[in-house]
């Protein structure tokens, strides 16, 4: 893990296309801006978290029988 000290207005690069800017600081919280293409999708871990358990449930309620149905 790489760890930097930023100020306000500053900012990282991630290979050629990925931009994160300093937005503000107030207390324990820090906002930050996300400069990314569109293909590139950006999710808080939380959500993310949320959806691949999400993924996993929806999965895990699919049948082998119904599975063999649908490769057919």
């Amino acid at each position: 893990m790489l760890i930097l000290s930023r100020k306000i207005d500053q900012r990282i690069r991630i290979g050629d296309d990925i931009v994160l800017t300093i937005i503000d600081v107030k207390g324990d919280q820090v906002k930050i801006g996300v400069e990314a293409p569109g293909n590139v999708k950006v999710y808080r871990q939380e959500v993310f978290d949320a959806i691949q358990s999400e993924n996993k449930a929806a999965a895990s309620q699919v049948s082998m029988e119904r599975l063999g149905k649908l490769l057919g």
